[in-house]
């Protein structure tokens, strides 16, 4: 049976200690180009130690064990252990249409989405979806998430009781939209003020909870919602802001109209959203000044690669979000229901294609005149620049990387498990790693078994997932991956 930690256990101050082989990232590999090993860290045989969920210490195991003694350790052999998965953009109430036949954005919207979202204004529904939401995460090996709910204060309020039961990291928010949808499903700038203040009062930095102002994008916003997201922002400056920008194109097309602006992120622009902890989704038709803005004012792009190949969005530009002279903040997410897989694994491999079709486009053999070399090396997506996407990248990218996204001391200790041997394995899974499961022992073997995984793995690849030190989901031998439910 797979086991869930349906709530939260009380944290223990006694220190503990994981045993195992560890990979994690000390800094952007875009930063190193040709010598990405420089930004990560490898222990074959490594030991993290754990105080009241917090990493106290990490490194080789010879030395650290020395220096506590009195531990008690847990061995995890034949694994990798990576710090926690982070999914910048995923929606908690699609749970129930992973799966639906895509179409584009605006069609499948009013088709599937709207029609699923209307039913979480039922408490109990909500509940579940949002247990069975959580479930999915923690099977994928996702410890953090940054998430749009819906309408209806009550699937806010379930996301954020759900997270805090499991004492995961997650930011969330109502979401707010007043045009473009049903009528039963819209409610008005007005009511999404008052519903977005008490909240933010009842959950923002309550556990592990953060708020995010979340006008779910400017198609669907009136410039009413919009100043109601300006005024929430001003009274409320530590809170995020999460939404959508440039994912369609003819949503862009309609969004320039309705808000009489030059581009997409100017209507955002316009009410004082974008800056430091502003989080824009998919980001696929960004010119190239909107990246240089958003980089200017500190904000950040989520690249949701499946999402956007299962809806036909676009080719998010990889290379163009990394440049050196406007590097713009960046996580990577599902987009789950638009995206059909909860796992970031499956993410990394999408986000690996869409950087090779890029590059083709950008190294001169199909048109010399739009030949970028630079550009289209930076759209390579090696192991080092995709798991530091989904791990320290990811929580840079929804600035939280002071307290996740590596095992440095002092942060949070959410990591997960990765058995090589799940699933089907790839060549280069030599079979000096795989004889008594020694596993790798350099760091480029390392990384090159993370670049099977995530190009042949997939959900079946995570064996535990640990949130604050304790183990929140274990699968054994004899089960099967976790699915999503249909319709």
């Amino acid at each position: 049976m797979t086991s869930w930690q349906g709530k939260t256990k009380s944290m223990s101050k006694q220190v503990t200690g994981i045993r195992g082989s560890f990979f994690d990232f000390i800094d952007d590999p875009w930063k190193h180009v040709g010598n990405e090993e420089k930004s990560a860290r490898f222990y074959a045989d490594g030991l993290l130690i754990i105080e009241d969920g917090k990493v106290k210490a990490f490194g080789p195991f010879d030395k650290i064990s020395v220096q506590h003694k009195d531990v008690e350790i847990t061995h995890i052999p034949g694994r990798l252990i990576l710090p926690g998965f982070i999914d910048g953009h995923v929606h908690v109430p699609q749970t129930r249409i992973l799966g639906a036949f895509g179409q584009q954005l605006l069609e499948w919207l009013q088709e599937w989405t709207f029609p699923e979202e209307i039913k979480y204004k039922n408490r109990d529904y909500a509940k579940a979806g949002t247990k069975h939401f959580f479930d999915n995460l923690l099977a994928s090996g996702t410890t953090t998430c940054q998430a749009f709910t819906t309408t209806f204060p009550v699937a806010a309020e379930e996301f954020f009781e759900e997270a805090t039961r499991r004492n995961m990291l997650v930011i969330g928010g109502l979401t707010g939209i007043d045009r473009f949808a049903p009528e039963d499903f819209i409610d008005t700038a007005d009511n999404f003020y008052k519903d977005t203040k008490r909240l933010i009062g009842q959950y923002h930095r309550k556990g592990r909870n953060l708020y995010a102002i979340t006008p779910r994008f400017a198609l669907g916003a009136t410039p009413d919602l919009l100043e109601a997201c300006q005024k929430l922002k001003k009274e409320f400056p530590d809170t995020w802001i999460n939404t959508h920008v440039s994912e369609n194109p003819s949503e862009c097309r309609l969004v320039e109209e309705l808000h009489g602006c030059p581009d997409y992120l100017s209507v955002y622009e316009k009410y004082e959203l974008v800056g430091h902890k502003f989080s824009g989704g998919h980001g696929v038709w960004l010119s190239n000044g909107e990246f240089e803005r958003m980089a200017q004012a500190d904000a950040s792009v989520t690249f949701c690669p499946v999402s956007n190949f299962f809806l036909g969005s676009g080719l998010f530009r990889l290379g163009r979000a990394t440049d050196p002279k406007a590097r713009v903040r960046m996580s990577f997410g599902t987009d789950v229901g638009g995206g059909n897989r909860f796992s970031m694994i499956s993410v990394l491999d999408e986000a690996y294609k869409v950087g090779m079709i890029n590059n083709t486009h950008l190294d001169g053999s199909t048109d010399p005149r739009n030949q970028d070399l630079e550009e289209a090396e930076r759209n390579k997506l090696s192991p080092y620049r995709a798991y530091y996407s989904v791990t320290l990248g990811g929580a840079h990218g929804l600035y939280i990387d002071d307290r996740v996204g590596n095992f440095d001391a002092g942060k949070e200790a959410d990591f997960v498990v990765l058995d090589w041997n799940a699933g089907p394995r790839a060549m280069v899974w030599h079979e000096s790693m795989i004889v008594g499961n020694e596993g790798p022992q350099t760091m480029a073997e390392a990384a090159d078994l993370l670049f099977s995984i995530m190009t042949v793995g997939d959900d079946r690849n995570v064996d535990e997932t640990w949130i604050m030190g304790n183990r929140a989901y274990q699968k054994s031998a004899k089960d099967e991956p976790a699915l999503a439910s249909t319709h």
